[in-house]
């Protein structure tokens, strides 16, 4: 099993359990939104969740270096601006392409549905233009 299928399976079984235990869909940017708002009294597991996010991508990196040896060909620069123009995106969408495209979708959720749709077009039509 390649490394991306046990990644999309970790994912889903992730999601699933998030849903099924807690009630709860499982978009970073919603997460982090609540962890960052003082007067959530559900803070605690929220900054649990962002803490495992980053741990695992250390414990990733401590194991299977090779994972993160791929070299950007555009300038740091450009990254930090697309990371800005996701940002912006996340909060005009009311929720990040993993909330919409993983949790939204599998719930059948006509604005995910769409919003999910418009990702995809507008990554395809960037990446045919560019």
């Amino acid at each position: 099993m390649t490394l991306a299928i046990l990644g999309g399976v970790l994912i889903g079984i992730a999601v699933s359990m998030m849903w099924i235990f807690n009630g709860r869909v499982t978009g970073v940017s919603g997460i982090l939104n609540g962890a960052l708002t003082p007067q959530k009294s559900d803070a605690l597991w929220r900054w649990a969740f962002l803490a495992g996010l980053f741990s695992g991508g250390l414990i990733l990196r401590w194991f299977l270096p090779e994972a993160f040896s791929g070299q950007l060909s555009t300038p740091d620069w450009t990254v930090a601006m697309a990371g800005l123009l996701v940002g912006f995106g996340t909060v005009m969408g009311s929720g990040c392409t993993s909330g919409h495209g993983i949790c939204g979708v599998s719930r059948i959720s006509p604005r995910s549905l769409i919003a999910t749709v418009t990702f995809m077009l507008a990554g395809i039509l960037t990446v045919w233009v560019l």
